[in-house]
């Protein structure tokens, strides 16, 4: 009886050892900073938004291609990397990725769901992690405008065809739709209460999950929809939580230009108490600030607004205590050109001042943990300038010029940037450790 006794024990301890190393290994928040293995967590990631894709056995899927790129990143010293869930849609459109999760409200493609799946087994088996975001406020993998389509407000535009103000005018809708909105809530609650069936782990259990995310780029689209705009924040927020409490949530934010180029706002939707860190976007010349024209004279410019930005939003999290990462920040090939033949050097120029930004607060316990470049295109080869079904996915969605922001493993003086930053980041933790 004492040996039946000492065994149950033992197995009792195994298993409570076990789900404490989990949640050791889930990041979490604590005193302002990400905390994994009980240590602070600082990173330098990238977007890997396609990720998912080419993990699935349909079409798209690349398992070897997948498997290549995530050993390259990990070489790399990248372990978090930001990913779409899966797109929504039932129809192929320029400018939108294809295949898609969610082909009718409700219906989901189950090859893409276990594509996610294995992708996640895969990055478990790397000790990498996964921001996972659900919708998006633009048209590349349905989000926002196939939404209202599926509540009956009529064909959605496509911005690069029917105009961005057309476009704004139609998404303006969606904070407005209830329907279109409990679509997204069903959309959540199938993926976030998913167990995986490799592994057989509820995904709120899951160390690979570095945190959901609401949005990429969730936008008010208009003055008179930022209260609607925060109680959706709000809701999604809490309807996360309340099936997965074990890992953080996020909103996927640009900041101040994300919100009506309203700071305040931002401040709220980060200081809600289902959100556990704020998020930034940076996009310099996107945002107009380096020129097309004369992109190498231009460059100082962008670097000093991107700061700028970049510290009026660290100076808000700050204040209220909740870590800050910068998920997305790009630069163009030099000329604004779209082949992996054409020079990096600028881009090598700002990606270096916005990664020293990262070592810096890590150096210092600041309140900015981590930064995700976008994007990573690795092997990736193009075939067209604007993606079509069946070419090599890379970091640029369909909506943008193949090549635009890719990283790709041929940009060999990018890679030595980051693989630099990434040394000196692994340095400080070490420093620390002694």
């Amino acid at each position: 009886m004492r040996r039946l006794l000492l065994l149950l024990s033992l197995l009792a301890c195994a298993v409570s050892c076990t789900w404490q190393n989990a949640e050791s290994t889930i990041v979490s928040v604590r005193n302002g900073q990400f905390i994994k293995n009980n240590e602070p967590y600082y990173f330098i990631g990238t977007n890997l938004w396609y990720g998912p894709i080419l993990a699935s056995e349909g079409s798209g899927g690349n398992r070897e291609r997948l498997c290549a790129e995530l050993d390259s990143l990990k070489k790399l010293g990248i372990s978090n990397l930001r990913v779409l869930a899966g797109g929504q849609g039932d129809k192929l459109l320029p400018c939108k990725i294809q295949p898609l999760m969610e082909t009718a409200p409700g219906v989901f493609n189950d090859t893409l769901l276990r594509g996610l799946d294995y992708f996640l087994y895969e990055l478990g088996k790397r000790d990498m992690e996964a921001v996972i975001y659900f919708n998006n406020s633009w048209e590349w993998s349905g989000g926002y405008s196939q939404y209202l389509t599926w509540a009956g407000f009529g064909e959605a535009p496509i911005p690069r065809i029917d105009g961005y103000n057309t476009f704004v005018s139609y998404v303006n809708n969606y904070m407005k739709s209830d329907s279109a909105r409990s679509m997204v809530d069903n959309y959540i609650k199938t993926v976030v209460s998913r167990v995986n069936t490799i592994t057989g782990k509820p995904y709120s259990e899951d160390p690979a999950i570095f945190s959901w995310q609401i949005c990429n780029e969730p936008r008010c689209f208009g003055k008179e929809n930022k209260e609607a705009f925060a109680r959706w924040i709000d809701h999604c927020a809490t309807l996360i939580k309340s099936i997965d409490p074990n890992h953080m949530v996020s909103i996927g934010s640009e900041g101040k230009y994300g919100c009506e180029v309203d700071i305040d706002l931002w401040r709220r939707l980060g200081e809600l108490e289902n959100i556990d860190y704020f998020n930034i976007h940076i996009w310099p010349f996107n945002w107009g600030w380096s020129s097309k024209d004369d992109l190498e004279g231009t460059l100082d410019r962008g670097i000093e607004l991107s700061l700028k930005y970049f510290n009026e939003h660290k100076e808000i999290a700050a204040q209220v205590g909740k870590p800050l990462t910068l998920e997305e920040f790009g630069f163009p090939r030099n000329g604004v050109e779209f082949s992996p033949e054409v020079s990096v050097s600028l881009r090598d120029r700002y990606y270096k001042v916005m990664f020293d930004q990262i070592i810096s607060e890590a150096e210092n316990d600041g309140i900015v943990a981590g930064c995700n470049f976008w994007a990573w295109g690795g092997t990736a080869l193009a075939t067209h300038l604007m993606w079509e079904p069946g070419d090599d996915y890379m970091g640029d969605p369909a909506q943008e010029e193949q090549g635009l922001y890719s990283v790709f493993l041929s940009d060999k003086s990018t890679i030595s940037v980051i693989d630099n930053a990434t040394e000196r980041l692994e340095s400080v933790r070490k420093n620390k450790k002694k």
